[in-house]
């Protein structure tokens, strides 16, 4: 059956027509007719899922819920493996798992974090606070924890083994703290909040060492490092990305990369690969994106989710995404071969095509491959404008 009525289909969107629960093959993997990146769906949440990570070696996918529990997921089947639940008594708002595979941090609007074992699934610590946790973070080290604040517009930070207090910063931000995460060398705390600011805090130095104020036009909702720790990405409700180069502190003088004309949405997450070519976001108009950081093809929107995503991971041979989504479902992209989409071929086959300068208004075109460099020396619209234009060749025909 044909999408309803005359709509174009986009390459790359993958929305079921056929029906409203899309068929599945043997595998698992969602029967999409429109779609060119196979994608296998994630069900069994009764609320949004709120987060989502690669864990043991990629061959699992955690994720957290609004539905009070924690789901650990088998790659390769996209079954369930391990069920935590009964601990939290509201929406859990992150989850993320230490680097040795052995601990879990979950935190929740019942305003707990709580430090789990993940071989016996029992919690080991639990820390209550005044207002809700919106996120939690587990240092590269395993040693430290830190949790962002609501009310407070505070970090805190706690060692991981005995859960006692190493620093509470109150009034950290302005507004609520919507995201904390340790930088990969386990010695600053990196934090977004509505208030629009970025901070750095110090673990040594015990204060601020980076405070970036207005970083965007509107709530940063979300912050990622390089596995060098180079750079910070922020996501934004301004429908942005920026890439801040934090080691250097070359942002100062020549500010941000920015990514724009993604999203048409709130940018809610984002994600490095763990070379820092990929990046990855989500956000409020129910799309990922992939950012190419590197190649000319820039980036790849792919659509299927049908409420807003609020978090993605990339594994680490860049061969799968996991999105999670407001929709309560988890999406398994496989973008292993999404080089041969023709669509992003020939975004790619433009994108290196050369830009060169109009000789009229001074402004940068882009050179089509048809186009002869030796006679094409002005923009489309001054050749428009010229009553010479007819001497300019046409498009060979095909």
């Amino acid at each position: 059956m044909a999408a309803p009525g005359n709509v174009a289909l986009d390459p790359l969107d993958v929305e079921e027509y056929v029906e409203e629960q899309p068929k599945q093959d043997q595998d698992g993997w969602e029967n999409i007719k429109f779609s060119q990146i196979p994608c296998r769906v994630l069900r069994g949440n009764q609320d949004a899922v709120s987060s989502c990570h690669f864990c043991f070696d990629d061959t699992r996918i955690l994720s957290s819920s609004y539905d009070a529990t924690v789901k650990l997921w088998d790659v390769s089947t996209g079954h369930l493996v391990h069920l935590f639940e009964g601990e939290h008594t509201a929406p859990i708002s992150e989850c993320n798992i230490s680097i040795d595979k052995k601990r879990m941090i979950t935190s929740s609007y019942d305003k707990t974090v709580k430090y789990w074992d993940m071989e016996t699934g029992q919690v080991l610590w639990t820390i209550h606070f005044k207002s809700l946790v919106i996120s939690c973070n587990i240092s590269m080290d395993g040693k430290y924890v830190v949790s962002g604040l609501d009310l407070e517009n505070a970090i805190c930070i706690t060692d991981a083994e005995n859960a006692s207090e190493i620093a509470f910063v109150k009034d950290h931000h302005m507004n609520t703290v919507r995201r904390c995460c340790f930088d990969p060398d386990n010695q600053r705390v990196a934090s977004v909040s509505s208030d629009r600011s970025i901070k750095l805090w110090d673990l040594i130095a015990r204060s601020t060492t980076v405070a970036i104020n207005q970083a965007h036009a509107n709530v940063i909702s979300d912050c990622c490092f390089t596995l060098n720790g180079r750079q910070l990405c922020t996501a934004s409700w301004d429908k942005t990305l920026k890439i801040w180069d934090i080691k250097t502190g070359r942002f100062r003088s020549q500010g941000p990369v920015v990514l724009d004309k993604g999203h048409s949405g709130s940018a809610s997450c984002c994600a490095f690969s763990d070379d820092g070519a990929l990046l990855i976001s989500g956000g409020y108009d129910k799309n990922v994106i992939f950012w190419n950081l590197e190649a000319a093809s820039n980036k790849v929107i792919i659509k299927g989710h049908k409420d807003w995503v609020m978090d993605v991971a990339i594994s680490r041979d860049k061969k799968w995404i996991v999105s999670c989504s407001k929709d309560g479902t988890l999406r398994l992209w496989n973008i292993e071969n999404c080089e041969r989409i023709p669509a992003i071929q020939e975004n790619k086959r433009l994108r290196e095509s050369p830009i060169i300068k109009c000789e009229q208004c001074d402004k940068p075109f882009l050179l089509l491959n048809w186009d002869d460099a030796n006679l094409i020396t002005q923009c489309v619209f001054c050749r428009m404008a010229s009553p010479l234009r007819n001497i300019f060749p046409s498009p060979p025909a095909y």
